[in-house]
């Protein structure tokens, strides 16, 4: 028998893996968009290879593969397990430092690097159910990583657990680590006959008991407004600045709903991500979600009929309009195999957890 204290905590791993800088990068054409995710996906790589697990894959896309082999003789479903090494081009992932805060007493955390940062249960209410845990956070100035080094983390501890207590019985069990989950292209170059396993669960949810078997549909859309240049000594009736067409479509949006910051719920919205350009063409980003795949294109039509107002107070400006489908609800999958979801809350309730179904206002792998 194994002495479970010899596997490396969680906690341990975890702390590791986040001072690692791994952002991904929207506006990279590249695969995977950053190159410093590998730095990472190396490392786990090399650390399932010190548990002995041989197949074990880094592919070029930046994918990493490996298996764990069944020791039971009856023949067991193959399930993977998935997270993603990227974090959130939104807030720095640069020397990242964490900070662990031991048997938590509830009072206020503030953050050194930045004391305007101050964490408490009144503005995250789920923290007093963790009052007397180990809570790690940031230092104030990056963001932490938990999206999705949590999940990482958690997954290369069942890799050893596997490894080093074999009396624990299991099927065949896949480990997938993606890049670019962050920026929506999470799967876009996976190789799934490299999977081959009838269930797949991303531990990339929310909060303890969150179950979660239905997601956003999502698209992004691109709005280019073109104007028309001319010197400005001599505009007078000839210059069209597409930086104003495009301000005027901005503030054409709704702005009491619409928007992640007026919905909730199953409720979709259009959310401008980011503008640039100069006065002869500027871009307007955005992200298109709903949970009905349906009504992408009843937004996406509401938001070409706004650029065609806004450039309705600006003759001779055009735009074009282009999207891009990004993925899909779930549910639209696992509504055809209950079992998906059947057995993952069987195993919630085996450890002791209280299961809460959710839908994630967001997407995953």
């Amino acid at each position: 028998m194994i002495d479970i204290k010899s596997i490396t905590p969680i906690s341990e791993r975890f702390m590791r893996y986040v001072k690692i800088d791994t952002q991904s990068d929207p506006n990279s054409t590249s695969q995977p968009s950053t190159e410093k995710q590998l730095n990472l996906s190396r490392l786990l790589v090399k650390e399932l290879k010190e548990l002995n697990i041989t197949q074990v894959e880094l592919d070029e896309n930046g994918y990493v593969y490996a298996t764990i082999p069944s020791n039971v003789e009856v023949d067991l479903p193959i399930v993977c397990f998935c997270a993603h090494v990227d974090t959130s081009p939104d807030v720095s992932g640069k020397n990242v430092k964490p900070l662990l805060h031991e048997k938590w007493d509830g009072s206020p955390i503030i953050l050194p690097d930045d004391t305007n940062q101050v964490i408490t249960t009144k503005a995250h209410p789920y923290l007093q159910e963790r009052i007397g845990d180990d809570i790690i956070t940031a230092s104030g100035n990056t963001l932490l990583g938990a999206d999705d080094k949590a999940g990482v983390a958690i997954i290369m501890h069942l890799a050893e657990y596997a490894q080093k207590k074999p009396d624990w019985k299991h099927g065949e069990i896949r480990l997938l680590f993606t890049p670019d989950e962050e920026i929506g292209r999470g799967v876009d170059a996976i190789n799934m006959d490299k999977v081959q396993a009838d269930f797949g669960y991303t531990l990339d949810g929310g909060q303890r008991g969150d179950l979660e078997g239905e997601s956003f549909s999502a698209d992004a859309a691109i709005v280019t407004f073109h104007g028309i240049s001319a010197h400005p000594g001599y505009a007078k009736n000839i210059l069209v600045n597409a930086i104003k067409v495009a301000s005027h479509f901005v503030d054409l949006l709704p702005k009491d709903s619409w928007s992640p910051e007026q919905t909730s719920g199953m409720e979709g919205f259009v959310h401008p991500t980011a503008i640039k350009g100069i006065g002869e063409a500027v871009e307007v980003q955005f992200i298109v979600r709903d949970f009905n795949t349906e009504k992408l294109k009843e937004h996406e039509e509401r938001l070409k009929s706004i650029a065609e107002e806004a450039i309705k107070a600006f003759p001779g400006a055009t735009y074009d309009f282009k999207v891009i489908e990004q993925y899909r609800n779930m549910k639209e999958v696992l509504d055809k195999h209950p079992d998906v979801m059947n057995y993952a809350e069987e195993a919630y309730i085996r450890a002791g957890l209280n299961v809460e179904k959710k839908s994630i206002r967001g997407g995953t792998d």
